[in-house]
């Protein structure tokens, strides 16, 4: 390809007398290069003749048209002749230190011009060359190096991002180059690079990231900003590469305070590291630093944030000695993609081999040759990360490159056949496993998509691949995406799926968000815009189809239960005439007969496609043609049912069987009730209560009568709208009845979890942006549940407030009104209140018994105070601090990130319904009633609450249709049917309820004094499962915890205590032991002492009345602290501990602990002399 015109051009560019003629010189040859091609950069010696014009240290004037002729080439040739002067960038960098400014100049322009050529797939091929000169340059090059590195950020993002680890290391050491002006210029370099990191906690920060960078005496100030900052965004390879160097140094520094700070960041930091090949690659050089700070702090406290940062780092994937993160074998890949492109080569540009004549063919052009080895280099990348999709990317990789030697059409074809050549490899590599050879029918869909929550990778590159007429069951973890995956489907957000002219796509949803329920179903149907075009009566026909008789259909649809809402959904979808059907655990709200008709009617089905998302093995058994399975952020495919997968995969049994192999829930002890010393004492009873909903004839509920104690296990059942729920919202407070009464313990605490976990958190806009942990914080930070607070039973109707209204006549004829209750006490067998009156002063309060406030009318003003008491011994006593209630929600199952840094809006419906299940357990409640807990959760999240419920000694009430979720926790069952409850199995509740006896109502100003609002809480030692003590603990309470006179048989500390108990402790003499109070209210101040006696044989049959007690322990009031013994009891965990004598005889004692409470009484005296 040479040609005589070329040394002629090439003279007249040596040649040029002026700036103007060496340029129009150099853009004639470049054109010329463009007329006989690129390999006449070679063949002429063009390449060879510009560089001996640069580096001729004799003639500026030859450089200066070295310099213009590189820039012509690059700006008349373009794209294509990038490869070719990527070797001569060393050459043109050292020109940027000539003596001369036009020189420099005209070489400044000609880098910019050629480093433009350049696509963002090639900026680790230049940031190599860039490098090398950076470390060895003079300083003029490395200015320009550092402007160059600059130019890319703009451009190429995410590629120089990916380039951070092995730059930025290059820059850093520029920034102490002796030269000033390199030094400033790899601050402003790095600065600009970093911008790239994608990650919004660490931008902020970037200023001092690159500062200790240049000045590693600042480290301990980044350190210090980086501790306090909350890390919630996932943090990935660039952000590592910044940061691992900074967290490197700050280990090794001798400040413990500076230690102690750089564990914390790292494990807050290393927490959102998602991928464990990232977090083995660049975070396993951590792990002996923060080892040596585990073992050799010289505090514990960073001993133990060490530990800590170690176990987060080993989590992550982090080691210090395990096996090394998967090797990529670089330079394998490339001579691969490079045998490809020789053997794809079009005949005009290639020969056959002599070497290997059956082999790949040869380039024809030596020029050809270096474009195709760069080309490889950018293929390598590009099958690397699976990138198959996108045509323009491998246009800009291969294309551009050949158009100088095919022309641009037979380009495009041959950047595609490469393409195609290497996606077809892709494919076989990473098939799809059907396990189907013989797959029938019409292909739906065969899209290969990723799919992500936030920054959260759910699925990497996988295929959805579906045929019509088949029911794929998928299966995976909470947590895993199934729901995410069928959201972005009804959404039409999986790239590459058909649009809907081509596949319709319908989800059935749970709960009718958004929608007006106030309408009925017939008109419910016939107002969506979508069924525009259907008749009324094929919306009738369809309803009756799933079982809406005449009555239903004119029911309003918010008075529906939750099967009868998922039924109308399903009518709903067979009217869109789906192709696709997405059914998200269809059976939660169904019982057996209509779960039965679902798996006939989709069965039947021969022309739509189900994606079916159930925890019901059974249901999926029946139904499923195919199985698609999570694993390892892919999709694969089985055929057959359930059985057929498990028979494949035996560790998924689990979907068999209540098994809590991997997740483990732990509830927290409920607390005691005041005066109920049976765990068979009735706490909560329902009597002869009916229930109409609004708009309806028939009740929901008619005469029902159920009670519950401390050891209650209650399984409801019965078929859809038969009043299961109806009746749990009469026990836990959402409605009251409109016949009948409901009494509950004035202290018992209630937990309630909806069978919709969006009834608590996903309908309101106020939670759905919250963290898990920041919804429980809001819900219980005034030491009450606020949701309890909203309930219908709570709130003051008019007529309620107006009775607010009404006088009180005293016995003297006196009239006052109620402003509010203020305090509570035990009265006998149970309670009055304070009341303060409206316009008088607080020491006029008076002491009411409860049944004469609630025979005024005031029952919900008293339950109000009851919800507000009972709580302070539940929410009340525990810190809503974020550590403590992330422990919380781990011990429920859920992850501790995920309730830290994710928001409600975007968790699965198990996640949900695990925070729901938290945050009913927060308030300590005696009774957990759990509506449809089985659904949303899988199998083994199932068994773990199975295991929890059984361990837990509060009262249980499940209602569910599953039917072994039910039967293996409940050995009592209410039967609902038609709105009556028939009970079967075995009750737990032997004894009635408290007796209310009438109190007399009297008070005392001792009595008066003694109780405030909380002063409820000062109650006995308390029972045994308040408190996790290993130790041996028995408790005999006093009855009453209110005030005692002198008379009272209280004063023995041992009323109700008569009876004797088979519960005893085994001590040997001169033990300690320590007597645990639930709460003492600081304002109770007095003398502490233990008393103990003989029982004189087994105390099982001692009566307590004739004991003689003798003092073992006492303490009063010192004069040096100048406080009573009970403010030491109060400082210490309300706890007393004393000494058993050590010459007591062996046998049988009781012992009291007793603290005595001063009160003082002020009298006006008017003194006559």
């Amino acid at each position: 390809m040479a040609d005589s015109t070329f040394p002629s051009l090439l003279e007249a560019l040596k040649t040029a007398p002026t700036a103007p003629d060496a340029k129009a010189a150099a853009d004639r040859l470049a054109k010329a290069v463009s007329t006989q091609g690129l390999q006449s950069l070679h063949d002429s010696n063009v390449l060879s003749t510009l560089q001996a014009f640069a580096t001729n240290k004799k003639s500026g004037y030859e450089r200066e048209s070295a310099a213009l002729g590189f820039h012509s080439l690059a700006t008349v040739l373009g794209p294509p002749v990038a490869p070719l002067l990527l070797p001569y960038l060393a050459i043109l960098y050292d020109l940027l230190m000539d003596k001369g400014d036009v020189v420099r100049n005209a070489t400044s322009a000609t880098l910019k011009a050629i480093l433009k050529l350049f696509p963002p797939e090639a900026t680790g091929i230049v940031f190599r060359q860039l490098e090398t000169i950076l470390d060895d340059g003079k300083w003029r090059s490395k200015v320009s190096v550092l402007d160059g590195l600059k130019s890319f950020v703009s451009p190429a993002r995410d590629a120089v991002a990916a380039q951070l680890g092995t730059t930025l290391p290059h820059v850093e050491h520029a920034m102490h180059d002796t030269k000033q002006e390199v030094s400033s210029a790899a601050i402003k370099c790095a600065t600009s690079l970093c911008t790239t990191l994608a990650n919004a906690d660490l931008t902020p920060h970037i200023p001092a990231l690159v500062k200790c960078m240049a000045q590693p005496d600042s480290v301990p100030a980044c350190i210090k900003a980086l501790s306090n900052q909350t890390f919630v965004a996932e943090v990935t390879a660039p952000a590592l590469a910044v940061m691992v160097p900074l967290l490197q140094r700050a280990l090794n520094d001798r400040s413990m305070e500076v230690q102690r700070r750089t564990v914390v960041v790292i494990d807050n930091f290393v927490k959102l590291v998602r991928d464990p090949r990232i977090a083995a690659t660049y975070l396993s050089c951590l792990v002996d630093g923060v080892e040596k700070i585990t073992k050799g702090a010289a505090f514990p406290e960073v001993r133990a944030f060490g530990q800590t940062a170690l176990d987060t780092l080993l989590k992550s994937g982090a080691s210090s000695s395990g096996p090394p993160p998967e090797h990529r074998d670089i330079e394998a890949e490339i001579k691969e993609a490079l045998s490809a492109l020789y053997t794809l080569l079009p005949d005009e540009v290639s020969v056959v081999s002599p070497g290997n004549p059956n082999g790949p063919r040869n380039p024809k052009y030596t020029l050809l040759d270096a474009s195709l080895k760069y080309q490889a280099t950018l293929v390598a990348e590009l099958v690397y990360n699976r990138n198959f999709r996108d045509t323009a990317i491998w246009e800009r990789c291969v294309g551009v490159y050949m158009s100088n030697w095919l022309g641009k059409d037979k380009a495009s074809s041959f950047a595609e056949s490469v393409r195609l050549h290497f996606h077809a490899i892709d494919q076989a590599k990473y098939k799809v496993a059907t396990g189907n050879a013989n797959e029938e029918g019409e292909l739906l869909c065969d899209t290969l998509f990723s799919l992500a929550y936030g920054a959260l990778l759910l699925l990497s590159h996988t295929t959805l691949r579906l045929f019509r007429g088949r029911r794929y069951g998928i299966l995976g973890s909470n947590g895993s995406g199934k729901s995410t995956l069928m959201r972005q489907l009804r959404d039409g957000k999986v790239e590459n799926f058909p649009p809907p002219d081509q596949v319709k796509c319908v989800m059935v949803e749970h709960s009718l968000q958004g929608e007006d329920t106030s309408l009925s179903v017939i008109d419910f149907i016939a107002a969506d815009k979508a069924l525009a075009g259907v008749s009324r009566a094929e919306i009738k026909t369809q309803l009756a189809n799933v079982g809406f008789d005449e009555d239903r259909q004119n029911e309003i649809v918010g008075g529906l239960s939750g099967g009868w809402k998922m039924k109308l959904e399903l009518a709903r979808a067979m009217l869109y005439k789906a192709d696709l059907l997405l059914l998200d655990e269809p059976t939660n709200h169904l019982d057996r007969a209509s779960v039965q008709w679902l798996e006939g009617w989709l069965m039947a089905q021969k022309n739509v496609t189900c994606l079916i998302i159930s925890h019901d093995s059974g249901f999926l058994d029946n139904v499923t043609t195919d199985i698609v399975h999570y694993e390892q952020k892919k999709l694969v495919y089985y055929p057959g049912n359930l059985s057929s997968f498990v028979a494949i995969h035996p560790e998924a049994k689990s979907y068999y069987t209540l098994a809590a192999t991997s997740v483990k829930f732990s509830f927290p002890s409920p607390g005691s009730l005041m005066g109920v010393r049976s765990n068979t004492r009735a706490i909560l009873k329902l009597s002869n209560c009916t229930f109409t909903y609004p708009g309806r004839d028939k009740p929901s509920l008619y005469n029902a009568s159920c009670a519950l104690s401390l050891s209650s296990r209650v399984g409801v059942v019965g078929p859809n709208g038969a009043g299961k729920s109806t009746m749990i919202k009469l026990i836990t407070g959402e409605t009251t009845p409109q016949e009948g009464t409901v009494y509950k313990h004035p202290a018992l605490r209630v937990g309630y979890v909806s069978q919709h976990a969006t009834h608590h958190i996903g309908n309101e806009e106020r939670h759905i942006e919250k963290t898990p942990i920041q919804y429980i914080q809001w819900r219980f930070q005034d030491g009450h549940d606020r949701e309890l607070l909203e309930k219908s039973t709570r709130v003051l109707t008019d007529e309620e407030k107006k009775v607010l209204d009404q006088d009180w006549v005293g016995k003297n004829g006196s009239k006052r009104k109620l402003e509010i209750i203020m305090g509570r006490q035990k009265l006998k067998k149970n309670f009055q209140y304070e009341v303060k009156w409206r316009g008088m002063d607080h020491k006029y309060n008076t002491w009411v018994p409860r049944e004469d406030l609630l025979a005024k009318g005031f029952t919900k003003l008293v339950q109000q105070f009851d919800d507000l008491e009972s709580s302070r011994d539940g929410a009340g006593a525990r810190d809503t601090t974020s550590h403590l209630v992330r422990k919380h929600l781990e011990d429920i199952g859920l992850d501790g990130d995920i309730a830290q840094y994710n928001e409600i809006s975007g968790l699965s419906g198990g996640q949900k319904i695990k925070l729901v299940i938290a945050a009913c357990l927060w308030n300590n409640p005696q009774i957990c009633v759990l509506d449809e807990p089985s659904n949303f959760l899988d199998r083994e999240a199932l068994g773990g609450l199975a295991v929890a419920i059984k361990e837990w000694s509060g009262a249980v009430v499940i209602i569910s249709h599953n039917h072994e979720f039910v039967s293996s926790l409940c050995p009592e069952i209410w039967n609902v049917e038609n709105g009556r409850i028939i009970q079967q199995g075995k009750s737990a509740v032997v004894e009635d309820t408290l007796d209310t006896p009438k109190g007399s109502g009297k008070n005392t100003p001792v009595r008066s004094r003694l109780q405030t609002p909380v002063a409820s809480r000062a109650a006995t030692p308390a029972a045994g499962n308040r408190y996790n003590n290993p130790s041996p603990r028995v408790t005999r309470k006093v009855g009453s915890d209110g005030f005692v006179a002198d008379t009272d048989a209280d004063l023995a500390c041992h009323h109700g205590g008569d009876a004797g108990t088979t519960a005893i402790a085994e001590a040997p003499a001169g033990s300690k032991i320590t007597f645990n109070w639930a709460y003492w209210p600081g304002d109770h101040q007095g003398p502490v002492s233990t008393y103990m006696a003989s029982c004189g044989g087994e105390c099982a049959s001692f009566s307590a009345n004739d004991a003689q007690w003798f003092k073992i322990d006492a303490s009063g009031y010192s004069a040096e602290d100048r406080q009573w013994a009970a403010a030491k009891l109060i400082t210490g965990g309300s706890s007393w501990t004393s000494t058993i004598p050590q010459n007591l005889a062996a046998g049988e004692y009781l012992v009291r602990h007793e603290m005595y409470v001063q009160f003082s009484d002020a009298r006006t005296l008017k003194l006559s002399s």
